[in-house]
């Protein structure tokens, strides 16, 4: 029954993104995620959950392999994600991942926090974190008072830029950026005429009334370094010579050299 009702909302999501407003969201999220991901470089770039088709954003990635994993009621007819599984119990080794991208996948789990301490768990040391989301105000938490307005079906609460930034603080993620987009009335039905200049006078003006937001961070491993008293090791001096010491450099090897 559970898979059953993923199935239901991943129907009804995509459904809500066939419709001319979410044809413009999705257009405008793909350029704004092209831009982030043209300066991230490494192995593994991991989407987790499906905002459209499973390519829409892993396209622009700049890794060396990119893959999606959406929820196992996610049923694809045209072209399946990479693979199935739970968001909050990835089967990835830890420190095993360049990029994550999560499309409002956060606003439909019941499970947001077990999610970004998995995402957390299998990014690397210098790994990045993106992540979309809905806004709970601005333009759109008036869509009780317009007649046809409402988010995409089974999001009732959607968790704001500002929540989302303490969770990622909290698990010592340094938060590169935060953009606020998507300045339209949440009418599904009507044609969409934005033009580029509005959302840029949104975005300079009045980012509050964003319906939407981009949040990327990065992960950060402070390595320790023990230092030895000098008391402990002192040289040893043979004639007028010091005794060499063997030191051990870490050396990065990379894959072109």
């Amino acid at each position: 029954m559970k898979e059953l009702a993923t199935y239901t909302t991943f129907e009804a999501t995509r459904g809500w993104l066939d419709t001319p407003l979410g044809q413009h969201l999705l257009a405008q999220e793909s350029r704004i995620v092209e831009d982030v991901l043209d300066g991230l470089f490494g192995e593994h770039c991991l989407q987790l959950g499906l905002w459209g088709e499973p390519r829409a954003f892993l396209k622009f990635a700049r890794t060396q392999r990119a893959a999606s994993i959406a929820s196992p009621g996610n049923a694809r007819k045209l072209e399946p994600p990479s693979a199935y599984g739970r968001m909050h119990r990835l089967p990835l080794a830890a420190d095993s991942i360049d990029v994550a991208i999560l499309p409002h996948t956060l606003d439909f789990s019941e499970r947001p926090h077990e999610i970004l301490r998995e995402v957390h768990r299998v990014l690397r040391s210098d790994g990045h974190l993106i992540v979309l989301g809905f806004k709970p105000g601005g333009l759109w938490g008036l869509r009780r008072l317009i007649p046809g307005a409402g988010l995409p079906p089974h999001m009732h609460h959607p968790i704001g830029d500002r929540q989302l930034s303490d969770w990622v603080k909290l698990l010592d993620l340094h938060i590169h950026g935060l953009t606020r987009h998507f300045f339209c009335w949440p009418l599904t039905r009507k044609r969409i005429s934005a033009s580029k200049t509005w959302e840029q006078r949104g975005q300079r003006w009045w980012p509050e009334f964003a319906a939407c937001y981009m949040l990327t961070a990065q992960k950060r491993v402070v390595t320790l370094t023990p230092v030895k008293n000098s008391w402990l090791a002192r040289a040893k001096v043979v004639g007028s010579l010091v005794e060499p010491t063997s030191r051990v450099s870490r050396i990065r090897f990379d894959k072109n050299s």
